[in-house]
């Protein structure tokens, strides 16, 4: 049976890794404020590569919304439909908040969830305001420590039992975009810790649950700038981080091919913003 990964994606064949828009003297990590003005009208794509056949999609958020089918084979014994149980980290701001009002829009339950309790509490709110109390929860989740990822797991299991899409969005720059000789320790400790090991944990979870689940699932890990290999200077940091990230999902990809698992489908996901002026 062909899975259904994601209910927003259309195909875009000439699609190549996109990297995050961004301007001279601007740090591409905090939305810049020209994408938010009355004159500007924002469409994010992200292109997914699957393990399965390196296929890439895409979504605009502006656009129609598209079924599309993996060519996965499952061996779940549920078939998975929407509406789709989704959970996404690093999603009280910025892109993962946004993706939660996508799949909102379109009918599903999403879980959103940060490392600060009042953002998650102030956002959960305001989501709940526009789309109802029965559609999205929200928790704190320091993607950094093993404990808060399972106890993620544990309270997307008491809320939904099960998540279909699960989306590795957090990720910090540490609000720095210097030379790596004018970076901290801190600073530096912030960055691979939040980037390369808290998504190692969220992944490790996250095939673990799906892995019980009859349904399967799909987990998108969303890379950045310097996943291509291109350098990233003044946040050189950031970008060895999000190269490890296109590693790391080929390593899982090939790990669950290894093992036979069909119903578990790692996805790598390249964002980069587009802008029409009205």
């Amino acid at each position: 049976m062909a899975m259904t990964p994601y209910p927003h994606f259309t195909t875009f064949p000439s699609l190549s890794s996109p990297l995050l828009f961004s301007k001279p003297n601007h740090s591409p990590f905090s939305q810049p404020p020209y994408l938010s003005t009355p004159q500007f009208n924002r469409y994010t794509f992200l292109s997914v590569s699957s393990r399965q056949n390196q296929k890439p999609f895409a979504v605009n958020f502006n656009s129609q919304i598209v079924n599309a089918e993996s060519s996965s084979t499952s061996n779940t014994s549920e078939p998975m439909l929407p509406p789709y149980n989704v959970l996404i980290t690093g999603s009280t701001k910025g892109i993962g908040y946004a993706l939660a009002k996508e799949f909102l829009q379109t009918g599903d339950n999403v879980i959103i969830c940060s490392r600060s309790a009042e953002r998650v509490e102030s956002s959960v709110k305001s989501l709940r305001e526009e789309f109802g109390e029965q559609h999205v929860w929200g928790t704190k989740c320091d993607v950094r420590e093993g404990q808060d990822v399972k106890d993620l797991v544990g309270f997307a299991q008491r809320n939904l039992k099960y998540i279909d899409i699960w989306i590795n969005n957090a990720g910090s720059n540490a609000y720095s975009y210097k030379p790596l000789a004018e970076t901290s320790d801190d600073d530096l400790i912030e960055v691979v810790t939040t980037n390369t090991l808290g998504l190692m944990i969220c992944c490790r979870e996250a095939i673990k649950m799906m892995l019980n689940q009859p349904r399967g699932g799909h987990i998108f890990n969303i890379d950045g700038a310097g996943s291509d290999g291109r350098p990233t200077p003044r946040f050189a940091a950031y970008g060895a981080t999000k190269r490890s990230v296109v590693h790391l999902t080929k390593s899982l990809q090939a790990e669950l091919q290894m093992q036979d698992v069909k119903n578990v489908v790692v996805h790598n996901l390249s964002v980069c913003y587009t802008m029409l002026i009205l």
